[in-house]
């Protein structure tokens, strides 16, 4: 065997060790380099231009520095300079620096805050700074006051995510509307705001929507304001914060001195005005009807003056609640096929420059979209067809229909299967009737396989001339059959009904739940809305006695919410801030209620038990809060798959 010489020995040898090298690795992927510990640390300030909390600062441009490359997140959104500037100020990063230029001009002797909020993260890792405020002030002294709390939606108790809230120290109602905020904050996803850097004193405070960005408030937007008058003050405090061994075990408990800033409990109720400014804002002609449409309600209804024709007892009318919607039925065939109606038209309006209501009259031509020779030829064309196809018939020995179809009047009539026992039966027509006779309508009970008359009365819709409800003593667990005779009820156009037999039956009374509501807080304003878990009322009565109870109930999960019905309309209402008045109180009880089968519950509602800002039960709430930004702790799962 030759020799082999010194060169190619070591050579020899560090194709082993490399081999080796290789198959260890490959047994134990993970024992190799991966690159080191993830940076875990928040960036940190190194130095602030000008200094933090100077006085006496005069340069509009601030020039934040720190020891690592950083980034500001969504900064249109979380970052809010205060007093408000009424030019966007000039937000940039550049490396490790932030620079802030403050457009508008600086005020004398004013505290300037920039709150960054949790906007400030570290460009690699994304590490929080943690919620931070840089403040100086162009006078002598600094203010320090804070004031805190909550802005919800009035109508459904929402957190209102990003609405400005602001402060005014002229008490004057009319600085809302005439000037910017003296201070500014924004709401995060709990609604809860913090403005800093006020002085003492009192003020009024108000939250804003400010859809055009001038800081004051214009009709449309939504706000909110207070009855009270804010008088921030401070005083020392001591809270106590934990420190955790790990996710059970409490380490540390430690007593922190700090200054506790107050008001930090407002409560703001957010609504948005409704339009009140009644203009006619479109009308709407077919040959039977002409309907006309307002911005705004009004208890006046409109008057109709035809002037191409005589409008006395030739309208039917049906209207909404608030006279903003109104359709008016023809009586006339002629009217009908009459292309052009001409009327004027007098209507509650609404002065743009004075915003006082007066009556309004206009001169309204009204006109189908399809004319009467149009519609003619149509007609025409349906009834060759018809003939065409009654010789068909004729040459194949059919005779069975001799004349023309006759289009019915199309009733609805809303009873199908089972119901329960406090529900009735709706009669839906699709045009006023001419003639509607009772009498041609018979309910009958089934008893031991017979049935038998029974009584009922059919009402008419207050409002609706189509509307219509069949009434009777329903009898649980028994079956019934709707007859109702042919042309009993005969249309304006003519048109009359075809006969039809509806059976259905009542539900068993134990096929449903009960609900009874003790609210000894509430008053006669009080009405109870039962809603689902996607907020939608079910129910809603008015409180009487402090009590509030539901019958039939379907067996589910529900919620209840409270609102004082302070102008008896059984509809919630926003206020009004020209009128000093807040939105109808709203209140939720706290908890869901599941109703079962056959089953009752009786339930004491304590409407101040909690604060407002905590009676919505969290499962409904659909403004959740915004995710809490913290280190994300890599690094703890790296040692673990290193089997560390």
């Amino acid at each position: 065997m030759p020799k082999l010489s010194p060169l190619c020995l070591l050579s020899s040898l560090l194709c082993l060790l490399l081999a080796a090298v290789g198959l260890a690795s490959c047994a134990n992927p993970g024992s190799g380099p991966d690159g080191g510990p993830y940076d875990e640390t928040p960036p940190k300030v190194v130095s602030m231009t000008p200094s933090l909390g100077g006085t006496n600062e005069k340069a509009r441009k601030v020039s934040i520095a720190f020891d690592e490359l950083i980034k500001v997140e969504n900064a249109q959104e979380k970052v809010i300079v205060s007093p408000p500037q009424i030019e966007m100020p000039e937000i940039k990063t550049s490396g490790k620096r932030i620079s802030v230029e403050l457009m508008d001009s600086l005020k004398p002797n004013t505290t300037y805050t920039i709150d960054f909020s949790d906007a400030i993260v570290d460009s690699n890792e994304g590490n929080p700074l943690g919620n931070f405020t840089y403040y100086f002030s162009t006078g002598e002294k600094l203010d320090t006051m804070e004031v805190a709390g909550h802005v919800l939606e009035a109508g459904n108790l929402e957190p209102v995510k990003g609405i400005l809230v602001g402060l005014h120290s002229n008490l004057a109602d009319s600085a809302f509307t005439r000037l910017p905020f003296d201070r500014v904050a924004r709401t995060d996803g709990n609604g809860h705001f913090s403005i800093k850097g006020v002085a003492p004193g009192k003020y009024h405070i108000y939250a804003l929507k400010d859809v055009d960005g001038d800081f004051k408030y214009s009709l449309g937007e939504m706000m909110a304001f207070s009855d009270e008058e804010i008088k921030p003050s401070s005083f020392p405090d001591i809270r106590h914060d934990t420190l955790w061994a790990d996710t059970i075990h409490i380490d540390t408990i430690r007593s922190v001195r700090y200054t506790h800033y107050i008001p930090d409990d407002v409560v703001l109720l957010a609504f948005t005005e409704k339009n009140l400014s009644r203009q006619l804002l479109k009308t709407q002609r077919e040959p039977e009807y002409f309907r006309t449409f307002f911005t705004a309600p009004s208890a006046i209804e409109p008057k109709v003056r035809g002037l191409n024709f005589d409008a006395d007892g030739a309208l039917v009318v049906d209207r909404s609640a608030g006279n903003d919607t109104l359709t008016y039925w023809l009586r006339d065939t002629a009217l009908v096929n009459r292309d052009s109606l001409l009327i004027a038209y007098t209507y509650e309006a609404t002065n743009d420059s004075t915003h006082i209501n007066f009556m309004q009259t206009d001169t309204l031509e009204l006109v189908p979209r399809l004319p009467f020779e149009r519609r003619q030829k149509l007609r025409e064309a349906e009834l060759a067809k018809w003939r065409k196809g009654l010789e068909k018939r004729h040459k194949q020995g059919d005779y069975s229909q001799e004349q023309p179809p006759v289009d019915p009047l199309r009733i609805t009539i809303g009873a199908r299967g089972s119901f329960a026992p406090d529900q009735n039966v709706r009669i839906s027509l699709p045009e006023p009737a001419a003639r509607f006779d009772t009498t041609g309508i018979h309910l009958f009970l089934k008893v031991d396989s017979t049935y038998h008359e029974a009584p009922y009365r059919i009402d008419r819709s207050p409002l609706s001339h189509l509307e219509y409800t069949l009434r009777a003593e329903w009898r649980p667990k028994q079956e019934y059959v709707l007859n109702v005779d042919s042309a009993c009820i005969t249309g304006l156009s003519g048109k009359v009904n075809l006969p039809n037999d509806i059976s259905f039956s009542i539900d068993s009374e134990d096929k449903y739940g009960s609900l009874f509501l003790l609210i000894p807080e509430a008053d006669s304003t009080a009405v109870v809305q039962l809603m689902t878990a996607d907020n939608r009322v079910e129910r809603q009565v008015r409180v009487k006695n402090g009590r509030a109870d539901f019958f039939y109930l379907r067996p589910t999960d529900y919620y209840l919410r409270l609102y004082n019905d302070l102008n008896h309309n059984l509809t919630w209402d926003p206020g009004c801030y020209a009128e000093g008045r807040q939105a109808e109180r709203v209140y939720y009880y706290p908890h869901k209620l599941t109703v079962r089968a056959n089953w009752d519950i009786e339930q004491t509602w304590d409407l101040n038990a909690l604060p407002i800002t905590q009676q919505k039960p969290r499962e409904i709430v659909k403004q959740k809060a915004d995710a809490k930004k913290t280190p994300k702790n890599r690094n703890a799962e790296r040692l673990r798959q290193k089997g560390k």
